[in-house]
């Protein structure tokens, strides 16, 4: 007689998976109903690389099992507020707060030294 049929959840960001090699997982992914289809790599994060694109998670759907829900965790591909600056040339300015303050126990406070530093 009748069987009970589901009504499939709406699609949202979805993906699906492709493949896989060295790069990582390759997807087809649509962000909304009406939207363009995307093909992307997804990569897992590694310490000390940078981010680029988006940090997504995907969860598999019980009701279609090759197709994942996505959810952008973290979208690092638009403009920001704070552009990084241009390339310059001499050494990158990397001395944190804490770096100045064991530099001063050491050497001495810029003022106590003068302004040519340290004598050698």
């Amino acid at each position: 007689m009748g069987s009970k049929q589901r009504s499939p959840r709406p699609l949202g960001d979805v993906a699906v998976v492709c493949g896989k090699d060295a790069q990582g997982l390759h997807i087809l992914r649509r962000r909304s109903e009406d939207g363009p289809i995307e093909a992307a790599v997804a990569q897992p994060l590694t310490e000390g690389r940078p981010i680029t694109g988006e940090v997504i998670s995907m969860r598999r759907r019980e009701d279609v099992p090759f197709l994942f829900d996505v959810k952008t965790e973290l979208d690092v591909s638009g403009a920001s507020d704070n552009p990084t600056p241009l390339p310059t040339d001499g050494p990158a300015k990397v001395a944190t707060n804490s770096y100045r303050k064991g530099w001063d126990a050491i050497w001495g406070a810029r003022s106590a030294r003068g302004a040519r530093g340290p004598a050698n």
